[in-house]
């Protein structure tokens, strides 16, 4: 997939409930900015000319360039916590549900790996009311995690004798896919997240089949 294509794709998906239109191109346009420079190196002038707008018609919608930061952090946080949520939730042994957090939290960083990439490594520019808002929903995610690991200890089912650490670790393992994967790579995101689940029952030492 070309970069345009890529562009469109994560518009129409990842920011679907951002209106109006005009709010949505500035959000995407931002993620490649930030993505690519650093939020810090990006100008509203950068943001405002990939989305193909004036610099004025960007505060229409945003009033700040951190602004668009949180809006973009709160939608892509809101979504790991789904995944991890859907996930804890679900039926079957703590197997069965480490295996489905991990599979799909780390396709999700891969699929959407310039937007994992902003929302993941760019926390420190977000306002201090915004941050602390952002860092709760994290620590959802961590707690949600935490339970699926907690219930295998506790169980049998694995070998976690700090399942704190072992969170921690299972978290950044996923995180740092954003790092380094590439659409034209040699895996595919269902393959990152196949094999990322698989690692993480061995890390754990749950049965395998």
């Amino acid at each position: 997939m070309g970069a345009a294509a890529e562009r469109a794709k994560e518009e129409n998906e990842e920011w679907a409930g951002v209106t109006p239109d005009a709010a949505r191109r500035l959000v995407s346009a931002a993620v490649q900015a930030f993505a690519e420079r650093g939020y810090h190196a990006t100008t509203t002038r950068d943001i405002a000319g990939r989305a193909g707008m004036s610099p004025a018609a960007l505060y229409i919608h945003y009033k700040t360039k951190e602004e668009l930061l949180y809006r973009i952090s709160g939608i892509g946080h809101e979504k790991a916590l789904r995944i991890m949520g859907a996930a804890a939730e679900a039926g079957g042994s703590a197997s069965e549900r480490l295996r489905d957090a991990v599979r799909t939290f780390a396709r999700w960083h891969a699929e959407h790996h310039t937007t994992a990439r902003v929302i993941q490594y760019e926390l420190q520019a977000l306002s201090p009311g915004h941050y602390t808002e952002i860092a709760g929903l994290r620590r959802r995610t961590d707690r949600l995690l935490r339970q699926i690991i907690q219930d295998g200890a506790d169980s049998g089912e694995f070998r976690a004798d700090d399942v704190p650490g072992t969170t921690l670790a299972v978290l950044s393992l996923c995180v740092d896919v954003a790092r380094w994967f590439t659409a034209d790579g040699p895996r595919t995101p269902d393959e990152v997240g196949t094999l990322y689940a698989d690692l993480v029952l061995r890390m754990v030492g749950a049965p395998t089949a």
